[in-house]
């Protein structure tokens, strides 16, 4: 991945787009993503270098009435992208280039590039970033759509706020395809909506996005101040507690904890209001619970916010131990913090989990936002799932990850992600490595999953509490009513009030319904 921008124009964009079919010795790399349970037989895999390949590619499996389905960097925990109805596979990969479009005066990134493209490219061309996904091998395509969140969210937001314009390939009512620009300050009130319903309608709904531009509302002036700045520094702290050590009292604490610390210090540009933080409540099998923490090291006090916040992980779980000073956060025999550039300290976190990247690995996830702490019940309800003896692989468990911050200074309709004001998302997932492992992983997520949300019908209903569900986080059994028994469909647990205007957006856009998959948007 090159760290320098890589700009359009060039002999690559006149070379004809790649065709891959069953007898090619690329295809089997090319039909499933990271998620070995999900894999496709398509008749052809499309790989274009331009927008106008994209349109081709889109028309021809429109006139032949072949179900089609896109794939940006393969990370779908669903098989919304890899499934047995597709015949046409469009694979953006080849579409990567990031580079500054003065005619837009903003940052143009291609549907294909990764997330460590545009790290890479943007902070070493102008020092600038996007608040964007931990995962560096994600792909732009669908990272953006469902909204884009990330360690650096809580000081700048989510990645949509930055949004300025997106380049879409549609098909009209008569099946012609076609490319459009949308914006959000688009003068046609359609290309507005148009725009609206990628700022976290999530993907495969209303057609293939070939181009984001981005460009922070409100900045003018040089590209170095059009998008946040990249922290010089950040203090980033992993934290490993083993569960040997951890008792049934010491579990709830350190989650009520974690979860009251976000819910008191969530105001937006403040130091603690940026501090961000992963709590890994892996399954007791894997050895350990762990907790990550990132912190932008030039915010006011951020030593001191820092090593607060780790003692009370610690006290909560009733573990204390001698502390040694390093650069002025205070480690404990648990806590380890390093203080590194931003872009090293990036390339490092998205690694330090060597399944995170693992592209052999089956996998099962289901999401929740929550407004508050987790209240007392659901604790309980995890710890008996994360102690159980079903012995589930040791890559399962249910990880905490902090929002609110920045990202709360939103409204709930200004973007289609409905959920601005939670404090937290939680990802109940499992990972193992063969299919005969499928049904014992599986259902341990479903029944952890129905059992922390029992009282509201196996699903984190809209309420004071929860919120629904991260539609980057995809979760086909919401569609099921033997998983989802409570009376609030799959769609509102995604977009609550916003899905009758996506609804909207999708009959103007997509009226034959080409791009569509087992959760995306309906036509009303």
């Amino acid at each position: 991945m090159g760290g320098t921008a890589r700009t359009a124009g060039t002999a690559a964009d006149t070379a004809a787009s790649v065709s891959v079919t069953p007898s090619d010795p690329r295809y089997p790399d090319l039909i499933s993503g990271n998620n070995l349970r999900w894999t496709a037989s398509p008749d052809q895999i499309v790989l274009p270098r331009t927008t106008a390949q994209v349109v081709a590619a889109v028309q021809d499996a429109v006139t032949r009435g072949k179900r089609l389905s896109v794939c940006g960097g393969g990370h779908c925990f669903e098989d919304f992208v890899f499934n047995a109805d597709v015949k046409i596979n469009i694979n953006m990969s080849l579409m990567n280039a990031v580079s500054f479009d003065t005619a837009m005066n903003a940052f143009k990134i291609e549907g294909g590039a990764t997330l460590m493209d545009v790290y890479e490219a943007l902070y070493e061309g102008w020092g600038v970033t996007i608040p964007a996904g931990i995962c560096h091998t994600v792909g732009v395509g669908g990272h953006i759509l469902g909204g884009g969140y990330g360690n650096l969210s809580r000081q700048y937001g989510l990645t949509v706020d930055h949004l300025h314009a997106v380049e879409v390939v549609v098909v009209d009512a008569a099946g012609k395809a076609r490319s459009v620009v949308a914006a959000r300050d688009s003068s046609d009130a359609a290309l507005r909506d148009l725009f609206w319903a990628h700022t976290g309608g999530g993907g495969g709904s209303f057609g293939i996005v070939t181009a984001y531009w981005f460009r922070t509302p409100g900045a003018s002036g040089d590209p170095a101040g059009l998008l946040p700045k990249a922290p010089s520094k950040i203090f980033l702290t992993l934290a490993n507690w083993p569960w040997e050590k951890v008792t049934k009292e010491g579990f709830s604490a350190l989650v009520d904890y974690w979860g009251t610390w976000f819910e008191r210090n969530n105001t937006a540009g403040t130091t603690a209001g940026s501090l961000y933080s992963w709590l890994m409540l892996n399954h007791r099998d894997s050895g350990s619970l762990g907790a990550v923490v990132q912190l932008d090291a030039s915010l006011p006090d951020a030593a001191s916010v820092l090593s607060g916040f780790l003692a009370g992980l610690d006290q909560a779980l009733g573990l204390h131990s001698a502390t040694v000073r390093r650069d002025g956060v205070t480690d404990s025999q648990y806590t380890t913090t390093r203080l590194m550039p931003w872009l090293r300290g990036t390339r490092y976190i998205g690694a330090i989990s060597p399944t995170q990247l693992d592209p052999t690995t089956r996998g099962c996830h289901k999401s929740a936002h929550l407004r508050k702490r987790t209240p007392q019940r659901q604790i309980d309800a995890m710890y008996t799932h994360l102690t159980s003896q079903d012995q589930p692989s040791p890559l399962t468990g249910i990880v905490l990850s902090a929002s609110g911050g920045r990202i709360a200074s939103v409204s709930s309709t200004a973007t289609a992600v409905a959920q601005r004001d939670a404090i937290m998302k939680v990802n109940f997932e499992s990972r193992w490595y063969t299919p005969a492992d499928d049904a014992k992983n599986v259902g341990w997520v479903r029944t952890a999953f129905a059992s922390v949300y029992g009282d509201t019908g196996g699903v984190p209903v809209p309420n004071d509490v929860t919120d629904g569900c991260y539609i980057n986080y995809p979760d086909g059994d919401l569609s099921d009513p033997a998983f989802n028994k409570s009376s609030v469909p799959w769609h509102d647990l995604y977009w609550k009030q916003n899905y009758p205007r996506l609804q909207q957006v999708k009959r103007a856009w997509d009226p034959r319904d080409v791009f569509r998959h087992k959760q995306s948007v309906r036509l009303p």
